[in-house]
């Protein structure tokens, strides 16, 4: 099976990457190097260099190859780049996404998963958030995966393309095997920023605001293992063999504070990791946790890497391995 990863030198679509080589698929990776890696990619990978934006590109792209599926991670990312940015958002993934779909549509393609978000769901009914929830994105950039799962609607109806949707907040972690992680300038994640802080590259830790309702006044969230986060993609690529579309919530069930996280990074790392407290960010609600009941019944999907100190674990190894992430000198 022929598959393309759009933005697969990225974080999480090297790691999606590296699993689909492994389980033998032939893999094609799309990647304009933005903020991915060409280090990152599986040697066994064909790389093509080029921008979704280039329509002339994209189109060549799949005039030179026949995809059987499509796994769609290529996208600005940062909720709070969007505030600031949103045309990045609002104009350039919609357009991406659009030069995607027409010519995986003219190609015939029939499977496709879109690497979506959790922050479709700005101010839910009820936590942990399920699938069926009420969309009301948080950002420019909840609103531009939106408008692409909108898009995906459409390839179903006319085209007759079956698609998966996966929901997921803090994806997290690393390869267990430590050869490839999370290496993003600058750096706005909360795991890799307190491990850079035990590492010496940072003097502390801010964290925005401990008046939150919760167990200890900080903010909840739900952290994914990037390699959980694979494993649910491969199993949605599949799954549509049966020409089903799906929309999937993904989390681990159960939230961390950001104590908890320091705590934990602490007690792995063997680090102090000054922390201290600043603002409120705005629009950081207080807890959120994804429900992956339906995922979990319909394809039997459960996190291997479910537990915090396996997670930061993991994720220490690669940055102590890679203090400069894929600038590091072997």
């Amino acid at each position: 099976m022929k598959v393309l990863v759009t933005g697969g030198a990225g974080y999480i679509g090297s790691h999606v990457t590296d699993m689909l080589i492994e389980r033998n698929y032939d893999v094609v990776v799309f990647d304009n190097l933005y903020t991915g890696h060409r280090e990152a990619v599986h040697p066994k990978a064909t790389f093509v260099q080029g921008d979704l934006l280039d329509k002339p590109v994209v189109d060549k792209l799949f005039d030179d190859h026949r995809f059987d599926g499509i796994l769609h991670f290529a996208s600005h990312t940062l909720v709070g780049e969007s505030m600031e940015k949103p045309w990045l958002y609002l104009r350039d993934n919609a357009v991406a996404g659009s030069n995607l779909l027409e010519a995986a549509a003219r190609q015939g393609v029939k499977r496709f998963i879109l690497s979506s978000t959790a922050n479709l769901f700005d101010d839910p009914e009820k936590i942990p958030i399920v699938a069926e929830e009420r969309i009301v994105p948080g950002s420019p950039y909840g609103e531009s995966k939106y408008i692409i799962e909108r898009y995906l609607h459409w390839m179903e109806r006319i085209y007759g393309m079956a698609y998966c949707c996966l929901r997921y907040f803090n994806a997290s972690g690393a390869h267990p095997n430590g050869h490839i992680g999370e290496d993003h300038t600058p750096e706005y994640h909360l795991i890799p920023i307190i491990l850079q802080v035990a590492l010496g590259q940072r003097e502390k830790l801010t964290i925005f605001g401990n008046d939150y309702a919760t167990k200890d006044g900080t903010c909840i969230r739900d952290y994914i293992h990037v390699m959980d986060l694979a494993e649910a993609h491969i199993l949605a690529l599949e799954a549509l063999a049966d020409g089903k579309s799906r929309k999937y919530n993904l989390g681990n069930g159960k939230g961390y504070s950001i104590m908890e996280v320091i705590q934990t990074a602490r007690d792995v790392t063997g680090q102090t990791i000054p922390a201290t407290v600043g603002a409120r960010r705005p629009g950081d609600p207080g807890t959120l946790i994804a429900d992956s009941t339906r995922i979990q019944n319909e394809l039997g999907w459960h996190p291997e890497f479910g537990n915090l100190r396996t997670i930061i674990e993991t994720a220490w190894n690669w940055h102590q391995s890679h203090p400069q992430g894929y600038a590091t000198k072997k």
